[in-house]
């Protein structure tokens, strides 16, 4: 069986459903539980990586130094990662992570944009870390384009690469043609992690690793902005079934499950008509919130507005386009 490590970003990238405010005993716990299962890394931090607690994304409940030293006692076996997006975070967060026993780091670049990123993976690499790199928003960048940016942050220091389908756009030949293409075009492991708008994200991550995707994330009961990320514990004995081995106990990581929906999220993600519209428009999900309090105002439909974000190809940073697309199709319909 070819063996594919699991990433579990449950406590940073699960941050973005609970507003970040994940604390002390919550960490632990889910820490501890995802060691005991055998999970191979569990990433800690903010929802938008180091650095990046703010009046503009959401202060989070705990310091980054307090999250990062609360996983790091509760894991004997896992290693810890953390999350990083230039502009959010600087090398001096980097530093800091190091100090706290970080094991693997990540750095996030908009996926046309690896340049971003290689300052600090050199900085990573100086220092001795694990560094990797990942390309976000990768459904605008075709399979060609992120095959070469990949082979660029490999030059830049990156020990493994990937995509994130940071909208939930792929279904399962769009993520063979893109892992296929950086599996072909770079020698470290490649990365994917899925989001689940279109309730694609395990088969996804399937196709991934039948590509050659040697890094899959999941996250405990999908926790994650929006409709969620791929469920950890079904990804897990789905690639079992698929042909690929894990390393990580069944009866562990359900358990690791059933505490992470009662002690850390009000209710699993669900694919709700919004997480459907943004992942067909190809907008990452976490401007629901946003979108909903706009259209609600602007009294407009908030699917229209998904459709015209993806039209106008926002990312994420740019929700300030919400409010001029809202102002813009209320604007028409009174003319109308």
């Amino acid at each position: 069986m070819t063996h594919v490590v699991i990433h579990d970003p449950t406590l940073r990238d699960g941050q973005h459903a609970v507003r970040h405010r994940l604390g002390v005993d919550a960490l632990r716990g889910y820490a501890e539980a995802a060691d005991a299962a055998g999970i191979p890394v569990v990433e800690v931090g903010h929802g938008n990586g180091l650095g990046a607690s703010s009046v503009q994304v959401g202060r989070a409940a705990v310091s980054d130094d307090l999250m990062l030293s609360t996983v790091r006692e509760a894991l004997r076996t896992s290693r810890m990662g953390v999350f990083m997006l230039p502009g959010w975070g600087t090398s001096a967060d980097l530093r800091k992570a190091l100090t706290h026993g970080a094991d693997v780091v990540r750095i996030g670049v908009h996926c046309t944009e690896t340049s971003l990123a290689e300052r600090h993976l050199g900085f990573l690499r100086e220092e001795g870390a694990d560094a990797h790199c990942v390309l976000m928003m990768s459904h605008m960048a075709t399979p060609a384009e992120l095959a070469e940016h990949a082979a660029r942050a490999v030059g830049y220091g990156a020990q493994a690469v990937g995509i994130m389908d940071s909208a939930g756009h792929f279904l399962p030949q769009d993520v063979t043609e893109r892992i296929g293409a950086i599996a072909g075009a770079v020698d470290v492991p490649v990365i994917f992690h899925g989001h689940n708008n279109l309730g694609m994200a395990v088969a996804n991550s399937v196709a991934a690793a039948r590509a050659g995707a040697g890094i899959i994330d999941g996250c405990a009961r999908g926790f994650g902005a929006g409709a969620g990320n791929t469920q950890l514990e079904v990804l897990v004995p789905v690639l079992e079934r698929s042909g690929f081995s894990t390393g990580i106990d069944l009866y562990g990581v359900l358990d690791a499950a059933e505490f992470a929906e009662r002690e850390l999220m009000p209710a699993p993600p669900v694919t709700g008509s919004l997480g459907i519209v943004s992942g067909l428009a190809g907008v990452f999900s976490g401007f629901k919130a946003q979108v909903l309090d706009a259209a609600g105002r602007g009294g407009v439909d908030p699917r229209d507005v998904f459709f015209e974000l993806g039209r106008r190809q926002a990312i994420a940073g740019q929700e300030d386009l919400i409010v001029d697309v809202v102002a813009e199709l209320s604007a028409g319909r009174a003319a109308s």
